[in-house]
């Protein structure tokens, strides 16, 4: 039987906000209905622009706001029905957790009641916040994760196999063109200092401002939880600390989103004009609807919505067909916040996985442990039982061998004795039965080689400091390629860098030449493989949407599959070798590196931003460490752009034995206010690779008064 929650304590101030000196919201109040109203009105004050932005994108009306540039989004918006799933899967919640989230509504709609939604942003844009439906939470947490999976890499192998042919699809995996990403790990409390577990670990997005996610703390006298939030949603879906529980989560690359080809005909008889798809019975009817998209300064656009019995309509096809798509949350219904509740309420890490069995998606890897010393590392989700085929390119609508079993699969979990390490990669996400393709095994065999060579038990500070290694994982693939090189076939100043680079051991810092030396021949490298006669028929027009223009992107593509095109070039007529000594002459006459630039220089933070007008401005620039391929991953496009914009959004160090020695960080601050003291606090902590304290004692925090500016 398991004990009741043990109550918490209270603090002195009663219900409320409460800050440390970071500005990260600690938030009390006397019942879980009550919080979800607090962290509600928490959002809404302190992430006001961020979150009706992402309300706006989940209803397909940016371009009311951004202009014409955003119509592509609404318009796949509209299409792909995220308004109408978030409904659905808000309509089949329970009756506790619908009136949760309700209550975590109630409270962004009693923010705007107050007279505190407003902000520099809303006044650049000449917009002002709406109250929100009751689905909402639902529709914003769809579009952080509806672009999240597997779908948009189909298209890239469609184009692929249609241009080049089908055997070379698979010349660009690396094991696949990554995304997404995250690092997680555990150490059993065997190997650590206390004798308890230590969780830790990065989420890899696009780096966001204001940030993705959000510091918080979570209270009442049922639970106590510490951990990182999606501004808009309640609960803490990926990453906490309850004090009796912790867990972590990496996508782990599953494939359950897919493509169809769907052809279509128009047909008119007495009944009137109508639109049926050709389905494995044959032509059968489909939904049609029509709305309009209004385009701040331009005029209003029309969308036709079309959803099959497969999927919403979400994209042409170069030959003029269509493209249906085919999600979990879309045919159950359900999109998995049945298990936030549960996870808030955790006292043990079996408690942990029985919540997280509601998970619908993203499909993720968890590692979780609990204060009994127990450490669990499984995979979360619904991956659909069907045609292996369908993982690899869109399928034929009309053909019943494509078609979804109704069965989902049976997901790994496993009891951690020593380490967990999860890092995208196939061994942590469940292996063929779960994705033709996930992430180079490099993050991970890099963390779990420092977990096992520690010379002493491991403690907080030596789990914070594997999130800033930089050591290179493909590295020893270009050193030995460099090494192989005919030097005789090389002028004096490539023969320089060569010699440079093969003495290099690796490490992608800021302050490094060689990492500099090493970037501008890798992107040299990219760039002529993506004008190689080989593969010159892959810049011809895709003929899909423009909104997957950055996963269709040619030199980014290789970029990010440059060791399997090395490896495998030549058997379509690419001499890497040749490729990479043409590489280094090309590098060898930019003057940066003749002055002895280094990887910061080049490797710069680019946060994405949307703040309008003047306030664009206001995102701000560091010189980064790491990479793509290390566990400090800094991503960066080679042959593109050296900068980063996906990295890092979070980092954290959940030590089970005593949460108040618990770490975290995030690459902003815990304002979404441009201007406010909050904005960017901690990039000077993160871009260190240092992380703040947590903060337990409610004694030594300040509570929010109601004359008070909110963050």
């Amino acid at each position: 039987m398991t004990p009741a929650p043990t109550p918490q304590s209270a603090p002195a101030g009663g219900r409320g906000t409460y800050r440390d000196e970071w500005g990260i919201p600690h938030l009390w109040a006397d019942t879980a209905d009550e919080l979800a109203f607090l962290q509600g009105m928490n959002a809404a004050t302190d992430r006001s622009w961020q979150i009706e932005l992402e309300r706006w994108r989940s209803e397909g009306r940016t371009a009311e706001i951004l202009g014409a540039d955003a119509v592509v989004w609404d318009r796949f918006a509209r299409q792909a029905r995220l308004d109408d799933t978030a409904r659905r899967c808000y309509e089949n919640l329970d009756a506790d957790t619908q009136r949760w989230c309700g209550q975590y509504v109630a409270g962004v709609n009693q923010a705007l009641a107050d007279g505190v939604r407003g902000g520099p942003e809303f006044q650049e844009s000449g917009s002002e916040a709406e109250p929100w439906n009751s689905w909402t939470p639902l529709g914003v947490f769809l579009v952080h994760h509806i672009l999240f999976s597997t779908f948009p890499n189909k298209l890239f192998r469609a184009h692929v196999a249609r241009t080049l042919g089908d055997d070379a699809v698979s010349l660009f995996s690396i094991e696949a063109p990554v995304w997404s990403g995250s690092n997680a790990w555990a150490a059993h409390g065997s190997t650590t200092t206390s004798g308890l577990p230590l969780i830790a670990g990065d989420p890899h997005r696009l780096m966001e401002l204001p940030g993705v996610y959000q510091q918080i703390r979570l209270a009442c006298p049922e639970f106590d939880a510490i951990g990182f939030a999606f501004p808009g949603v309640p609960g803490l879906p990926h990453f906490a600390h309850t004090g009796n529980t912790a867990w972590a989560i990496t996508n782990a690359m599953a494939d359950y989103q897919d493509l169809f080809v769907e052809e279509l005909r128009r047909v008119s008889d007495f009944a009137g004009e109508r639109i049926e798809a050709r389905g494995a019975e044959g032509w059968e009817p489909v939904d049609v609807s029509s709305e309009t998209i209004r385009v701040r300064g331009g005029e209003s656009a029309s969308v036709e919505i079309i959803e099959t019995s497969r999927g919403p309509v979400i994209s042409e096809t170069p030959d003029g067909g269509a493209l249906s798509l085919r999600f979990p949350a879309r045919v159950e219904g359900r999109l998995g916040f049945q298990a936030l509740l549960p996870l808030l309420r955790s006292r043990n890490v079996s408690e942990v996985e029985t919540a997280f069995d509601a998970w619908v998606e993203p499909v993720n890897s968890v590692v979780a442990g609990d204060v009994s010393g127990s450490v669990r590392h499984f995979v979360a989700g619904l991956v659909p039982q069907r045609n292996p085929a369908n993982r690899r390119l869109p399928a034929p609508a009309f053909s019943a061998r494509h078609d979804w079993e109704g069965q989902y699969v049976i997901l790994p979990r496993t009891e951690i004795q020593q380490f967990a390490v999860s890092a995208n990669d196939r061994a942590a996400g469940g292996g063929d039965a779960v994705a033709m393709e996930f992430a180079p095994a490099h993050r991970a065999l890099r963390i779990r080689q420092l977990l096992e060579s520690a010379a002493e038990p491991l403690s907080v500070d030596a789990m914070q400091a594997i999130h800033t290694d930089t050591l290179l994982g493909p590295w020893p693939l270009f050193r030995s390629m460099l090494t192989g090189l005919n030097a005789d076939d090389l002028s004096l100043e490539a023969k320089e860098l060569r010699a440079l680079l093969v003495e290099w051991d690796g490490s992608m810092d800021a302050s490094s030449h060689h990492a500099a030396v090493f970037a501008a021949w890798r992107g040299a490298l990219v760039q002529r493989l993506a004008r190689h006669p080989a593969l010159a028929a892959l810049n011809e027009s895709t003929g899909y949407s423009p909104l997957f223009g950055p996963w269709l992107s040619v030199t980014s593509r290789i970029g990010f599959a440059l060791e399997t095109l090395l490896a495998r070039g030549s058997e379509f007529g690419i001499n890497g070798g040749v490729e990479a000594a043409a590489a280094l002459e090309v590098a060898a006459l930019e003057e940066a590196l003749l002055d002895g630039a280094v990887w910061g220089e080049r490797h710069k933070l680019l946060a994405v931003h949307v703040l309008p007008g003047t306030l664009a401005a206001s995102a701000p620039v560091a010189d980064l460490s790491g990479d793509t391929g290390c566990v400090l991953c800094t991503e960066s496009l080679p042959g593109v752009d050296d900068r980063s914009f996906r990295g890092p959004v979070a980092r954290y160090v959940w030590d089970l034995a005593d949460r108040g020695n618990s770490r975290w960080i995030v690459p902003f601050g815990a304002s979404g206010r441009p201007g406010h003291q909050h904005f960017a606090d901690q990039l000077p902590l993160w871009t260190a690779g240092e992380l703040a304290p947590v903060v337990t004692d409610w004694s030594v925090l300040t509570k929010d008064t109601p004359e008070q500016t909110p963050a």
